[in-house]
């Protein structure tokens, strides 16, 4: 999956743009996912709204659609595991430091405030202090191209084994093209688990631990040769 961030100030043009992205990926054959932050979640008053005022995870299913709400902050992280999309757009979020961003600007002197080096580009509506405008179909499309080839979410961990102390680190090498993603070594281990079909990151040490066990158990087994072991526990 492919994570770009779109970050700004209010009135900065966020949601022009994200709406502008999600339908050109979309035609281009994408699927898309929106994940969006907001100060607060507002529910129509409807029998189905009553129930999130007790219960900490409430869903509803409709022959069309559904939706989950969950209690309590999320990460980005923590939201991913529910979408299956080739390309995630995340609106806001501006603090994480993982994934890299497109930067909606107002004026020339929020640079300073916004570019952290995870930057892909800025945008703005008109152009007049930015590499693309918002509003301009060409440059919406050209944006959409950049999301699809530099586009990566790294797993937050701070393990250090890539050779870089943070994740943040490693992601602006990656943003500047210093680096790939394949220098993540949570995210290319010795060992992948998944569950219930969806990886789940683990760290250096944790992954060298599964496979020093797991290679130990099974090599004691009558029959046993080296190659490729998988396990599969439902």
């Amino acid at each position: 999956m492919k994570v770009v961030g779109i970050v700004g100030y209010k009135k900065s043009g966020k949601t022009t743009l994200g709406l502008r992205l999600c339908k050109t990926l979309s035609e281009m054959g994408y699927r898309v996912g929106v994940l969006k932050h907001a100060g607060e979640i507002h529910f129509p008053d409807s029998d189905s709204a009553k129930y999130r005022e007790h219960a900490s995870m409430a869903s509803v299913v409709s022959p069309r659609e559904a939706e989950i709400v969950m209690k309590g902050e999320k990460t980005v992280g923590d939201m991913m595991t529910y979408f299956d999309v080739d390309i995630l757009l995340v609106e806001g979020f501006k603090n994480e430091k993982t994934f890299p961003k497109i930067v909606c600007l107002r004026k020339d002197d929020e640079k300073s405030e916004l570019l952290d080096g995870l930057e892909l580009c800025t945008a703005s509506l008109g152009g007049e202090v930015s590499n693309f405008d918002i509003l301009n179909e060409d440059h919406v499309g050209k944006m959409a191209s950049i999301a699809v080839e530099r586009g990566f979410k790294l797993p937050d961990l701070d393990c250090a084994h890539c050779g870089y102390e943070t994740c943040y680190d490693l992601a602006r090498e990656i943003v500047r093209g210093g680096e790939s993603i394949e220098q993540c070594v949570s995210l290319n281990p010795p060992v992948s688990v998944k569950i219930d079909g969806k990886p789940f990151p683990l760290n250096h040490y944790t992954s060298n631990l599964f496979k020093n066990t797991i290679t130990a158990m099974v090599s004691s087994l009558k029959g046993y040769k080296k190659g490729t072991i998988e396990i599969e526990i439902p």
